[in-house]
């Protein structure tokens, strides 16, 4: 080998280590969130809202399982508790279909949808590991109008669940 590849290479060699730990690491919390109808996160991904960090990682709103925030409690996402924020609002019949997109499939013990602090739909996966799109039929009942619904994906095998909000009118 040629004296000046040899030092670039041993060099390249030596650097390589400190490249890979410069390098930020892919988000453990990368992981899923509400793609149809559209949720805060998804509008944020699809610039219909400006928004912050969401916009790059919308699979990420991932905190403590129990919270009832939009934002998972991660101060980063903060934005997406703003009722505020002028959220495009999606028209939706009474049964609805929720779509969930998910970067990272796990284990997962239940989803859950809330509108007003009130859980109106449960589905139990038992523990099985989902598949990259997720689909549940959410029925209103007797809600009506504009509402926010609070999905909840909770992991099975971990302390840990996804937040989504998603701004409905109910068969509006």
């Amino acid at each position: 080998m040629h004296a000046s590849r040899k030092t670039a290479a041993l060099i390249g060699a030596a650097l390589a280590p400190v490249v890979a730990v410069a390098l930020p690491a892919s988000p453990a919390s990368a992981h899923g969130y509400i793609s149809d109808p559209p949720s805060r996160q998804a509008q944020c991904a699809a610039g219909t809202v400006s928004c912050g960090d969401i916009t790059y990682e919308p699979q990420s709103v991932e905190g403590p399982k129990g919270l009832t925030s939009c934002s998972g409690g991660n101060s980063r996402f903060a934005e997406l508790d703003d009722d505020g924020k002028g959220w495009a609002v999606t028209p939706v019949p009474r049964n609805a279909t929720f779509s969930w997109r998910l970067t990272a499939q796990h284990a997962t013990s239940t989803w859950e949808y809330y509108v007003g602090g009130q859980r109106i739909a449960v589905f139990d996966d038992g523990g099985a590991k989902p598949d990259a799109v997720v689909n549940h039929q959410v029925d209103f009942g007797g809600l009506s109008g504009p509402q926010k619904v609070l999905a909840v994906w909770n992991v099975a095998d971990t302390d840990n669940a996804f937040y989504a909000c998603i701004d409905v009118n109910v068969g509006g």
